[in-house]
């Protein structure tokens, strides 16, 4: 009885493990992927190994391609600016479900997501700001009863930090906490219109900033 949730632990790890690696682009983009060094990179069998590609794979961050194997998922414009435009519909649709529906519980979560996000420094810690920044965004769409949105936006904003990450932009300009605060704060009073106007207004002032910053990267090279 013991042996599925063995095999789970060791699945889930090599999956957020193999994530991470791609997210902080350890593992760049277009980069093919060798099982038998992520084998011995991540202590584990080829069977936990594959099933974390195949849900990346589905996840768009690893591509399979016939007689090639696996290799990171590339990068483009054109991808950035479809990321950017279903997050601009999708993490506003969910938040506005998620005013209506979210419980007591969601409200606390998102404070407490805040309050992690304004104990982060982008300048001095730069992952763990990302890794904050997400868990708000998260935390605000988590209200929502549908899972499969959820999870859509949930990749999405996954995707996102893989280009945050690429072009070095970290934090959201000198009135970024201000901004997160009033999201957060129309959410729990359950203003949906509100909430949802503001995270709309800073989802597009990240998809400037995050547009232009892929833009010079690209001319860079």
């Amino acid at each position: 009885m013991t042996a599925p949730a063995r095999k789970e632990t060791i699945s889930s790890r090599v999956l957020a493990d193999l994530r991470s690696a791609i997210l902080r682009n350890e593992l760049p983009p277009g980069a093919k992927i060798n099982l038998d060094h992520l084998r011995e990179r991540f202590d584990t069998s080829i069977s936990p190994l594959r099933e974390a590609l195949a849900r990346l794979t589905a996840d768009g961050l690893v591509l399979f391609e016939d007689q090639r194997g696996f290799r990171v998922s590339p990068v483009s414009a054109a991808e950035l600016d479809d990321i950017l435009e279903m997050r601009a519909i999708l993490e506003v649709a969910a938040l506005c479900e998620a005013v209506r529906h979210g419980t007591m519980d969601w409200e606390s979560n998102i404070i407490r997501a805040l309050h992690r996000l304004g104990r982060t420094s982008p300048t001095n810690d730069a992952d763990q700001w990302l890794t904050s920044h997400d868990a708000f965004h998260n935390a605000l769409i988590a209200g929502t009863p549908r899972m499969m949105l959820r999870r859509t936006c949930a990749g999405l904003i996954d995707l996102s930090r893989r280009y945050r990450v690429l072009t070095g932009l970290v934090g959201d300009g000198g009135d970024g906490a201000d901004v997160h605060e009033g999201i957060a704060m129309a959410a729990v009073r359950r203003d949906a219109e509100e909430a949802a106007q503001r995270l709309a207004s800073h989802l597009a002032a990240e998809r400037t900033l995050l547009t232009r910053s892929f833009a010079r990267l690209s001319n860079d090279r």
